[in-house]
């Protein structure tokens, strides 16, 4: 049984992923909390063997709480799992101690494989993020997902996001400071990628991904 803790500030992020696990033999979320600093109080009070993090959190973040963690508690495996991708966060997480780190928007489905290789004690990576900084961490050690998905520029999740706020193409180009056609290219790229069929489909995808970003 892999016991876990989730450390996230998006409640109904945290809620999608008790639900998906809900019945799953294998893997038992015992606690869930929405800042760093409670993170490690969770830990040191019940142990699990795995914490799922976010990085960027109230009070303290998820570097420094898993800094703190793997000190007190080697044993205990780290998965990041966030909305960054750059390579300054990826090496400062997995300097502190994470043996994972994926994106919030790969889905539940990918969130399960990276548990069960990091539960393993296996180094995995988010696809997204596994060629998109140095080659230090990536060896015939470390598992990398094969995406389930057609991948999403980060442009694109960008405009996804504000497409699941409600945002019409006019409003998003006046935010990001582009063109509203090149907004407009953009969602027809998305259509054309996750195989939907019109605008309203992906209006509809975006909604029920929001949490996923």
């Amino acid at each position: 049984m892999i016991t876990i803790a989730i450390a996230e500030d998006h409640q109904m992020l945290i809620d999608g992923i008790k639900s998906f696990f809900e019945y799953d033999e294998n893997i038992h979320i015992i606690g869930t909390v929405n800042n760093g600093e409670d993170l490690v109080k969770f830990v040191f009070l019940k142990q699990p063997k795995l914490v799922i993090t976010d990085i960027r959190m109230p009070k303290m973040d998820g570097i420094v709480a898993t800094r703190k963690i793997k000190e007190k508690f080697p044993h205990i495996q780290v998965l990041a799992m966030t909305m960054f991708d750059q390579p300054d966060a990826i090496k400062q997480m997995l300097d502190a101690g994470a043996t994972g780190y994926i994106l919030k928007n790969s889905g539940v489905k990918m969130l399960s494989k990276a548990i069960i290789a990091v539960a393993n004690k296996e180094t995995f990576f988010d696809p997204n993020v596994a060629f998109n900084f140095m080659n230090d961490y990536i060896d015939e050690n470390v598992t990398i997902a094969r995406s389930e998905k057609a991948i999403l520029s980060n442009r694109e999740k960008e405009i996804l996001h504000l497409i699941s706020n409600g945002k019409t193409s006019k409003e998003i180009a006046s935010e990001l400071f582009i063109a509203k056609t090149t907004v407009d290219t953009h969602r027809k790229n998305m259509i054309r990628k996750l195989n939907l069929s019109s605008d309203n489909e992906l209006i509809k995808y975006a909604i029920d991904k929001k949490y996923l970003f």
